[in-house]
């Protein structure tokens, strides 16, 4: 169904991760030089991208800088190291979740199809929504103002789409927030928070300034 590439240097779990991945009938690659990671990204050309942090030669940080210089496809987190720093750091760089080691192979798989359904799975919707001259284009999640394309993380881009689809409403950060993560657990604020700062620089960047609202106390909007 989809390709899930895994940078992991623990080989039990990655080869956990691999099984498990696999009897969902997905093609699954583990990174094997942990030097030099971008030849196997772009042979094996990925849906999604599962990464620790902690790896030898460069961080997984580092990594996830380099594959969002040539790619927007949704990028887990998986790493003990689980505090507010690290998520928001990892969400900074442009990571989609963050998954805390240890954890059930059985959670990996629902955050795991979640991210992928959010991503691929817009089969039936309306293909572009517009405001303000900015097209946001459902099918293949792009931003295009003034005939510029604007880059957007999938987060970024749900986010956008929740509120484009909402004109004129206020959103509140739970629903974003159920919208992102498409899951009932505890999701850490600070990561909606990073996401929508992210995104108003890039609108700003763009020429699109003050197009998603703060509403004080209720949420986000855009008017």
């Amino acid at each position: 169904m989809y390709r899930i590439i895994i940078i992991e240097d623990d080989k039990a779990m990655s080869d956990a991760m691999h099984r498990q991945i696999e009897s969902w009938g997905h093609e699954v690659h583990c990174v094997k030089n942990f030097q030099n990671v971008l030849p196997e990204f772009t042979e094996f050309d990925p849906h999604l991208v599962l990464m620790d942090i902690v790896l030898p030669f460069f961080n997984g940080y580092h990594w996830c800088s380099e594959i969002r210089r040539i790619s927007n496809i949704p990028i887990i987190f998986i790493s003990s190291a689980a505090d507010n720093m690290n998520i928001v750091m990892a969400m900074n760089m442009g990571g989609d979740d963050f998954i805390a080691k240890p954890f059930d192979l059985n959670v990996l798989m629902a955050k795991l199809q979640a991210v992928l359904r959010r991503t691929y799975d817009l089969q039936g919707k309306v293909p572009v929504l517009e405001h303000r001259g900015a097209m946001l284009n459902l099918n293949n999640t792009t931003l295009t103002f003034e005939g510029k394309s604007i880059d957007l993380t999938h987060n970024e881009f749900r986010i956008l789409q929740t509120l484009m689809e909402n004109r004129g409403k206020i959103v509140s950060r739970d629903t974003l927030m159920v919208r992102l993560w498409e899951v009932d657990s505890y999701v850490e604020e600070n990561t909606l928070t990073v996401n929508i700062a992210r995104l108003r620089k890039k609108l700003d960047a763009a020429g699109l300034s003050e197009f998603i609202k703060t509403k004080v106390g209720s949420g986000y909007m855009v008017e």
